[in-house]
Formats: structure tokens, sequence, C-alpha cells
């Protein structure tokens, strides 16, 4: 569990409901269904009808990893190519196939592969690096919806606003109602830029974060199987790739 995203949350919405309290303000007219309607529907629709239906899943799942991270073991993985490095310097690349079957990461099992089929050092780094590509810009993508969130959220804050006041106007003719119409209408404008820059902002920059941290890893085991593939001594491999470590 990270603390310190439930840390982050709980002291914006801890300030700003202390904010409103601390000014005389009820907390209760900061509560209304149809503004929160409003936006969350308004900003669904507007990323729903920008993404391809399998990113926007995805990038739902990848929400949980604000409360839960990814596992990236780093060092674990340094220790399992040094462990790969010493053994093809006894034994030949050919022991490596033993570990193929055992290993569960198909990116890493597609890589040791190559490495026992004898593939060239540079052409192992081609193909693993286009895989990389790919697999950085779908994830990255993923991430991107929560980043569209925070950019229509304030809009549709906006429109909701407007349509609070136009609802007011049409009941001029009843000047008491005039005051917390208004303020009604401008609850909308609240949640949108509140969840953008709460919710959907922040949370786009943290599983952006953890992408380059899942790339950064298979970076690293590139590294690591082309420095095998061209015999690199095991002290040698394990410098360079300490150098990826956070």
């Amino acid at each position: 569990m990270d603390k310190i995203s439930l840390a982050g949350l709980a002291i914006s919405i801890v300030a700003i409901i202390g904010g409103q309290y601390l000014e005389g303000g009820s907390i209760g007219s900061l509560v209304q269904p149809t503004a929160l309607l409003i936006v969350l529907g308004g900003t669904l629709g507007a990323v729903l009808l920008q993404s391809p239906i399998h990113i926007f899943k995805r990038g739902m799942k990848m929400a949980k990893w604000v409360w839960i991270p990814p596992v990236i073991e780093q060092k674990r993985q340094i220790e399992q190519i040094l462990n790969w490095s010493q053994m093809s310097r006894r034994e030949g690349l050919l022991a490596l196939e033993n570990y193929i079957p055992g290993i569960k990461d198909e990116f890493a099992r597609k890589g040791l592969q190559l490495l026992v089929d004898g593939a060239d050092p540079e052409r192992i780094r081609e193909l693993l690096e286009v895989e990389i590509g790919t697999f950085e810009d779908e994830w990255r993508q993923s991430a991107k919806i929560w980043e569209a969130a925070g950019g229509y959220s304030p809009t549709i804050g906006i429109l909701g606003a407007v349509m609070g006041l136009i609802h007011v106007m049409e009941n001029l003719s009843d000047p008491t109602k005039l005051g917390g119409g208004i303020a009604v209408a401008f609850v909308a404008t609240i949640y949108g830029v509140g969840l953008a820059n709460l919710v959907y902002l922040p949370i786009a920059a943290k599983l952006k974060y953890y992408v380059m941290r899942m790339v950064s890893s298979r970076e690293m085991l590139v590294d690591g199987l082309v420095g095998i593939a061209v015999g690199d001594n095991p002290r040698i491999i394990e410098g360079r790739l300490k150098g990826y470590l956070h």
C-alpha cells in the first residue's frame, strides 16, 4: 500500500473542507449530486470518445498502482543476469536454456531465448528495443487517459456552472433564490477543477512514473543480455547495470 498517496489525498480534502469551514461556509453547500453527475459523466464521455476501448480499459486497471504499486525488482533482476553471465562463462550459452522455462516474464524469456540461439548482440538489442518502444507507447497512452480527464474536467465543470446559471436566470422573478442558485451553479466548477488537480492529473503523473520504471527495467535487461552475448566480464556487467538503480 502506497501510504503517501493516501496521505496526499487526505491532506487535500481536509485542507479544502477545512478552509470552507473556517471561512464560515456550510460544508453541505459543497455537496451537489447534480453537479457531480455532470462533471463525472461529461468527463467520462469525453475520455471514452478520444480513447480506443483497450487503451481505456488498461488505463482504468492501472489506477490501482496509485495505491498498490507494481512490483519492479531491479536488484533481483541484476542478480539473475549476473547468474546467467557466470553460468555462460563456465558452461557456454547453451547452458542458459535450462533457465528459460522458469522465467515468468515473457519479455525476459524472449531475450534469453535469443541469447541461447546465438543471435548477434546488436540484433538482440535491435529486436528487444523495438518491443520496448511498443510497450512504452501502449502503457503511456493508457496512463494518459487520466491526463486527458484532467484536461476535460475543468471545462465540463464550467459547462455545469453555466447550466446552473441558466436555471437561475429562469427564476429571476424570485430574488430570494438568486444567491443560493448562483452558489449551487459554481459548485460544478469546484468539482471540475478539484477533480482535475487533486485526482486525475496526480494519478496520471504517478502512473507515467511507474511506466518509466518498467521501461528502465527492460532496458537494463537488454543491456545485461547484450553484455553476456559479447562476453563481458560479470563485474563489468554488474557495474553497468547498477547505473539503472533508483
